[in-house]
């Protein structure tokens, strides 16, 4: 006879754990306190979230995001350190995880495609660095921008890219296009042979397009762009950073059409 304390229906983690392997393999997963914090703050559909210590990250709350503790404590189940372990490629220090609903490529490809833009779009050609993929959402969240599209093989949703992008993801529009799918609007590729930056004024509809880290432009992406930029740099330095590049050209176009950002 099973004792009634042994029953797996008892157990408050339970139908939660169940909703998060049900929904695992078409979830987008939010690792960490930032992401979780940004993505309930943008607005994200969230199945399902746990934590080690649901107690302390409630805490962390209070003291970081206190406009999203409550919403954070209908949303959290505790779970057992094993259990968390198993649910995350690679824990984070705060123990906490998500999921959210990916935005449907449909809704995407109509606020991309909105027109009058008020704010660039950002493109990344081939990129080849999770990482850096997600420093640059992150950047084009902060900026504004009206999203970010890459180009290639990698999945921008990818979850490293959405560790490193703090979530904020659900902030901004991310979505994988063609060249020949890109947004509307005049094309600048930055690029070292092009003009400097400096004497440019980029408009808000502008569609800014940066190379992969090690090949830069793709041949088709160089034919499509109207105009190629460059960013000051001194003599025999091979190359900043891809994140440091758009960093920089975004804050570019914010002085030059005095963005309240």
């Amino acid at each position: 006879m099973t004792a009634p304390d042994s029953d797996p229906s008892s157990d408050p983690a339970s139908a939660p754990l169940d909703t998060w392997h049900r929904l695992a393999g078409t979830c987008v997963l939010l690792d960490g306190f930032h992401a979780l914090k940004h993505a309930v703050r943008f607005g994200a559909d969230i199945p399902v979230a746990v934590a080690v210590d649901r107690a302390a990250v409630l805490a962390l709350a209070d003291d970081l995001a206190p406009d999203i503790r409550d919403t954070l404590a209908g949303l959290l189940t505790e779970v057992a350190p094993g259990t968390y372990a198993n649910l995350v490629p690679r824990p984070h220090p705060t123990e906490v995880a998500a999921l959210a609903v990916r935005p449907s490529r449909e809704a995407a490809l109509e606020k991309l495609a909105h027109v009058p833009r008020t704010t660039p779009v950002v493109v990344l050609d081939n990129p080849r660095n999770l990482g850096n993929a997600g420093a640059v959402i992150r950047l084009a969240a902060g900026f504004g921008a009206t999203g970010v599209v890459t180009t290639g093989t990698l999945d921008p949703w990818h979850p490293t890219v959405v560790r490193a992008g703090a979530g904020l993801h659900f902030a901004t529009t991310v979505e994988r296009l063609a060249v020949d799918e890109l947004p509307t609007g005049p094309l600048f590729a930055l690029d070292p042979e092009g003009d400097d930056i400096r004497g440019i004024k980029l408009p808000d509809d502008a569609v800014l397009a940066f190379g992969s880290e090690r090949a830069g432009l793709s041949p088709e992406l160089r034919a499509r762009a109207d105009h190629l930029l460059s960013l000051p740099m001194r003599p025999q330095v091979s190359s900043y950073n891809l994140a440091t590049s758009v960093a920089m050209t975004l804050y570019h176009w914010s002085t030059a059409t005095g963005s309240p950002l």
